[in-house]
């Protein structure tokens, strides 16, 4: 049985560390709200520039690379996760939707390349002897589009020089505080472009439609990949606040537990005392 010092030194350890904990929680809920926010702002330019590129599609001849489907010799995967841990299933969630996609779609590393955000996935598909293609670390809990704009272009441009035929992106998708999808999307050919529903929108087009797709379809692919980006971010801080506040509440139910055994074994020392005591005095009657 563990002494009373040693009980005590548990305990104050473990307050110690729920200290933590619960401060890393609000932390991580202050950086949820905004990412959050930031996640719903990005919303109506998403929106719009889909309206946009889908009327051109549905009511034009133009065409463009990115629109047609073609023969899928090597896939692209863009994965976004966390540069830390402590949140939970966020990374491993996300890596092993990765990983179970690589082993049913391919059965060489040559069909296939990786572009990582995040310190998580970057070690998990070096450990693992994962093709990385590019890869960017330490992004802002609050990411703006300048921080991946290189990134971002640079694997659109991949596609267009056809190095990859099949760009899709892995994230967690933000539903609420305590539920994050594992969500996997093809960025790349554009192939389900939907008028926004209720859109009556009318557009007039200078030059001509196909020079505004070649402009406009890049910026369009960049912009589902840094929406994935702040959905990925909110899903993050939701997660950690979600692991910190389990962590807290464990922390307060190991203190319960290490005082009622504190409390028992003091209890008992005293008995063995008083029991001496009066087994001394009795012995000298």
């Amino acid at each position: 049985m563990a002494s009373l010092r040693d009980i005590k030194q548990r305990i104050d350890s473990t307050e110690s560390t729920k200290h933590i904990t619960k401060a890393m929680e609000m932390v991580s809920a202050s950086k949820m709200a905004r990412a959050e926010e930031n996640a719903r702002a990005f919303v109506p330019y998403s929106e719009k520039i889909q309206e946009v590129v889908a009327h051109i599609a549905q009511n034009t001849d133009a065409e463009h690379p990115m629109l047609q489907t073609r023969e899928v010799k090597k896939t692209g995967y863009i994965v976004v996760t966390a540069d830390r841990g402590l949140a939970g299933a966020y990374n491993s969630s996300v890596l092993r939707k990765l990983q179970m996609t690589i082993q049913e779609r391919h059965q060489s590393s040559d069909e296939y390349t990786i572009i990582v955000i995040g310190r998580m996935g970057y070690d998990f598909c070096r450990t693992r002897n994962l093709p990385i293609a590019k890869s960017i670390l330490g992004v802002a809990d609050q990411p703006s589009f300048a921080d991946i704009k290189k990134l971002a272009s640079e694997t659109v441009q991949m596609y267009s020089d056809g190095e990859i035929d099949e760009l899709v992106i892995f994230y967690n998708h933000y539903v609420s505080a305590i539920s994050q999808v594992v969500t996997s999307k093809t960025v790349l050919p554009i192939t389900n472009v939907e008028k926004t529903s209720g859109s009556s929108s009318q557009y007039e087009y200078e030059p001509n439609e196909e020079e505004i797709l070649k402009t406009l379809l890049p910026q369009y692919a960049e912009s589902l990949i840094y929406g994935a980006l702040l959905d990925g971010k909110a899903s993050e801080h939701a997660a950690r606040m979600t692991a910190m506040r389990s962590a807290t509440d464990n922390a307060d139910e190991l203190i319960g537990d290490l005082t009622l055994s504190y409390n028992r074994a003091r209890q008992a020392g005293i008995t063995q005392e008083i029991t001496e005591i009066v087994g001394g005095a009795a012995a000298l009657e």
